[in-house]
């Protein structure tokens, strides 16, 4: 791997990325040790149309990428801008992320938040390891969508749509 060249801070980097609204996903996975498992990430971005691919990036500090590792499978929901409560508890760390949420499997068996903007689910096709993150290939076998508005993230703070007056 190349060493890097960059002489960039952390904070500035950090904080022009946040200049950049973005949607947010809970990343679920059905973990080996028959559990759910998932972590609030905006980082998801569409690949592919044919054939259908996505990826999504979890940091190698995260206590749940093992799951994710081992997974044949995972899903990424899409929230609605009434989930930020979703969103937070899913960023916690030491707790049980699914406590009290609503979820059901989908046809591959990772977890599907209930009531949820958009869900992809996904077989695992490539791992890839860049920086401090793995970036996940998923091809996209199932997917849904609901009429709502999208939780938005930007400047480190939650913001919604405003509809044209």
């Amino acid at each position: 791997m190349p060493v890097s060249q960059s002489n960039m801070e952390p904070a500035v980097f950090r904080d022009v990325c946040s200049r950049f609204a973005s949607g947010v996903t809970v990343t679920t996975v059905m973990g080996s040790d028959g559990k759910p498992h998932g972590l609030t990430a905006s980082s998801f971005t569409a690949v592919s149309l044919r054939p259908p691919l996505i990826l999504i990036c979890i940091d190698h500090n995260s206590g749940v990428l093992h799951h994710f590792r081992t997974a044949s499978h995972f899903a990424v929901n899409i929230l609605s801008a009434d989930q930020s409560h979703i969103s937070n508890q899913f960023a916690m760390k030491s707790i049980d992320r699914f406590d009290g949420i609503d979820w059901t499997p989908g046809i591959s068996g990772a977890p599907l938040l209930d009531r949820c903007l958009a869900q992809v689910e996904c077989v695992t096709q490539q791992i890839v390891d860049a920086g401090d993150h793995a970036v996940f290939f998923g091809e996209v076998i199932g997917a849904k969508t609901t009429e709502d508005q999208p939780l938005l993230y930007f400047d480190r703070n939650y913001r919604s749509l405003k509809e044209d007056e």
